[in-house]
């Protein structure tokens, strides 16, 4: 079957595993009344896990959402440590895993997507959701124009003739690679489920993200911790249990109706700590499964790495660091890896052929750093220094290109000695994950240093015609504790 797009008045919709869906397009007289057939009978379907808007460019998009059987996940119950991590105190590991604190549990049902503009309305066919993807579902969505405001809406129902439920926000495509206009984007990583700092919410940092308006969300890997207790993730049923418990907080809920995400994954979010293809299962639970629950849950339907053109004057490149690379106890050398070869071809073709004004790298883990001496994971380790090396130099070779982190749980700007390559670490998610570095520990190489929690903010701009690129390192209440502005 022909695919087609938004430019014929037809669209078509990948639905996973099963292949291509025709979707029609309706009259706008149609579409009112669509608007309005929803019935008011209450179903027994809910989006308690919301939904995300992601892998938004300037012609498609993917939508994602879980269906839910209890319209609020489980109440918090256990008061936590007071250390670092605040792990959960007199936390039953065995407890069936729906009487969990954050349980969400599943609805099987049928779910839409509808996509409306002043063009007209895009309507994709009902999907089905259940327990073998975990209730979720994700659609992508091709056609889409450039700069265009769209209205969305997903319908969800337990029953084919059912009563549907539904929720809905607008969001807006990107501009092209020639437009010159203003961005403003964010990122974070390291979120673990019992480090929250807000009783009601979950976490200050995505309120406080979500005030400024972003354009987009970048998350940068370790979204969840199988390896952390509350429950430690030793088996699917666990693993599944700690996206539905994240992904439960009203903050993240609040925050994913207004910003689109783009979302890499590290080590946490797959296994255990350090993970890798042939390490070794977690309990029960392997790197496969990891991965499998890992594309229930991010809504990627394509390479898990891949790059975002925002107007003229930014590009960026997600890298993934976990499916590709080699055992990290391999002997250093050229064909030790943690991208492999086609990543990295991809890579230096696509940087080289960009001409964004600036270029941001963004990476699960430091490219830079400095790190701790003991850790063996990353291209700022010895371990994996022959890499390391020749990513630096090939970025200091381009013009106006950074490096954006994850996995480090403080804020830093560091500059490598050697290449001038910057980086910046946003630091996890709240105070409550800060650990692994010593606030005295102030190096040559670093720029700025501070253990906080929070994020970073991305601003690039023109003034008087000149562009510039801005970085804030932001607490998770707002504060701006450093600022690093740069011109071409």
């Amino acid at each position: 079957m022909k695919n087609k797009t938004f430019k014929d008045r037809r669209h078509f919709i990948e639905k996973m595993g099963v292949g291509f869906l025709s979707v029609s397009l309706w009259d706008m007289e149609g579409s009112a009344r669509l608007w309005k057939s929803i019935t008011s009978k209450k179903s027994p379907v809910y989006f308690t896990n919301g939904f995300k808007i992601s892998e938004l460019t300037s012609n498609s998009v993917v939508i994602w959402t879980r269906l839910c059987g209890q319209e609020k996940p489980n109440p918090v119950r256990h008061e936590r440590r007071e250390e670092v991590f605040r792990h959960p105190i007199d936390f039953d590991e065995s407890q069936p895993v729906d009487q969990m604190d954050g349980a969400v549990k599943g609805q099987e049902g049928l779910a839409r997507v509808k996509i409306t503009s002043s063009d007209g309305e895009w309507v994709s066919d009902w999907m089905t959701a259940n327990e073998g993807n975990d209730y979720t579902i994700k659609v992508p969505c091709d056609g889409l124009k450039p700069l265009k405001e769209y209205q969305l809406e997903i319908e969800a129902k337990a029953s084919k003739r059912g009563p549907v439920n539904s929720i809905s926000t607008t969001f807006k495509t990107p501009p092209t690679a020639a437009d010159i206009v203003p961005v403003n984007m964010v990122t974070s990583t390291c979120q673990y489920f019992w480090s929250f700092d807000d009783d009601e919410r979950g976490f200050q940092t995505y309120d406080t993200m979500r005030k400024l308006k972003p354009d987009f969300f970048v998350q940068t890997g370790d979204y969840i911790y199988y390896d952390k207790p509350g429950p430690l993730a030793k088996n699917i049923e666990q693993a599944r249990h700690k996206w539905h418990a994240m992904d439960g907080w009203l903050s993240l809920r609040d925050f994913y109706k207004e910003v689109p995400i783009y979302m890499i994954k590290d080590d946490h979010d797959l296994l255990k700590d350090d993970a890798y293809k042939g390490k070794g299962n977690y309990g029960d639970l392997s790197i496969e499964d990891g991965i499998k629950i890992w594309y229930e849950n991010a809504p990627i339907v394509k390479k898990p790495y891949r790059s975002i053109r925002w107007g003229k004057d930014l590009e960026i490149w997600m890298v993934e660091g976990r499916e590709y690379r080699s055992r990290n106890d391999m002997e250093d050398g050229p064909d030790k890896s943690i991208w492999g070869e086609e990543q990295k071809k991809w890579f230096v073709e696509t940087v080289e052929a960009s001409d964004a004004t600036f270029k941001i790298l963004i990476s699960a883990t430091p490219v830079v750093g400095p790190d701790r001496e003991r850790k063996s994971d990353n291209h700022a380790n010895a371990v994996f220094k022959h890499e390391g090396t020749w990513l630096r130099k090939f970025i200091a070779n381009q013009k106006n290109m950074y490096v954006v982190n994850g996995d480090r749980h403080w804020q830093y700007v560091s500059q490598d000695l050697e290449t001038k390559v910057m980086e910046f670490g946003s630091g996890p998610i709240s105070d409550y994950h800060v650990q692994g570095w010593n606030a005295e520990d102030y190096r040559p190489e670093h720029r700025y240093l501070n253990l906080k929690g929070g994020f970073l903010g991305i601003e690039v701009f023109r003034k008087e015609g000149r562009p510039y690129i801005q970085f804030r390192h932001y607490s998770a209440e707002g504060q701006v504790h450093h600022l690093e502005e740069f011109s071409v």
